[in-house]
């Protein structure tokens, strides 16, 4: 019988571990890294995630990435499943700027860390946003696409956008540094903006179609992402036009190499993903040991022409078609 409090005292030391885990913030422990995307499809992302899990494995962290598809539900699934899993931290890269809100509050709640990778958010808790001058980068390839037109003596000609979805801050950024150089360079004739759902080349390649039928005299194109502006390049060339309109673009996949040779495209605003999401894993990893890493990190966005493509080339490689470039 004197041994008999001994299943108490059991009990009552295994009920003050629990408690003392759940005191322990989330993501002191897994050594674990989620990369939450809006969408593996678009080359972009995935190489963004290569940076990310790059900087994961330089600092002995295990890496996964999450595919949200475009949609806030799944996002959200998404970071409340890496929170279970005990992440050490989350870089995501929001559906838009409104649903990050969201997810930072949920992440805070849990004390989870989040760096923001592109994109950006309209509000919440976060580390550090690590973002391309996205603004800036469209203002070039506006630049460049209003001199190449006045040289065709193109001088107020009809011109469109086919942007990434104006929710988001990068969205707004590109579209307002495009048309701020159009308009300096008096082209203000800008007849229509079509905005991206799906991000598909299908979805461009239907909005050109539409354009061409309805604006004929159309003369410039600029598309705000990737893998669309293929959509766009094949409208373009199935209704022979591909030599009456100047094509501008931003992001960068290897294709647009020989595309800006060929002068199918003017310019392209290459973002650099690679390096986005590297130096978002490393303002994690700061955080993660207690340091404060800058609240915001700009990335340059190299702009490339038909006359420096081959200077940029090397650089472009890595930093903008990470492991994607065979």
């Amino acid at each position: 019988m004197r041994f008999s409090f001994w299943p108490q005292l059991l009990q009552l030391c295994i009920a003050c571990l629990v408690s003392t885990a759940m005191c322990v913030p989330v993501f002191a422990t897994e050594k674990l890294i989620v990369y939450v995307t809006p969408g593996l499809d678009l080359p972009f992302w995935r190489t963004l995630g290569h940076g990310v899990q790059a900087s994961a494995t330089a600092n002995g962290y295990q890496y996964e990435v999450f595919d949200s598809k475009n949609n806030d539900a799944n996002q959200m699934a998404h970071v409340k499943a890496a929170i279970a899993k005990g992440a050490a931290g989350i870089v995501i890269s929001p559906t838009d700027s409104k649903s990050a809100f969201e997810i930072l509050a949920v992440a805070s709640q849990s004390k989870v860390p989040v760096v923001i990778a592109d994109i950006g958010t309209n509000g919440g808790e976060f580390v550090s946003y690590v973002k391309s001058d996205n603004y800036k980068g469209a203002y070039g390839v506006g630049v460049a696409l209003a001199a190449a037109m006045k040289e065709r003596g193109w001088t107020n000609e009809q011109f469109a956008m086919c942007t990434i979805s104006l929710a988001r801050k990068n969205g707004q950024d590109r579209t307002n540094g495009f048309r701020d150089a159009m308009k300096e360079a008096g082209l203000t004739n800008m007849v229509a903006i079509k905005q991206m759902q799906t991000y598909s080349i299908e979805e461009t390649y239907g909005f050109v179609t539409e354009l061409l039928a309805t604006y004929p005299k159309l003369r410039g194109l600029f598309i705000e992402v990737d893998k669309p502006t293929l959509g766009a390049l094949n409208a373009l060339k199935d209704k022979r036009k591909n030599m009456d309109i100047l094509v501008g673009s931003f992001d960068g996949i290897p294709e647009f190499v020989d595309f800006l040779k060929s002068g199918s495209l003017v310019a392209v605003g290459m973002q650099q993903p690679y390096l986005i999401g590297s130096k978002a894993a490393d303002a994690l990893f700061e955080a993660i040991k207690g340091q404060t890493p800058p609240k915001q990190i700009v990335v340059p966005i190299l702009i490339a022409t038909n006359k420096n493509i081959n200077e940029l080339l090397p650089i472009a490689n890595k930093t903008v078609f990470g492991l994607e470039m065979k």
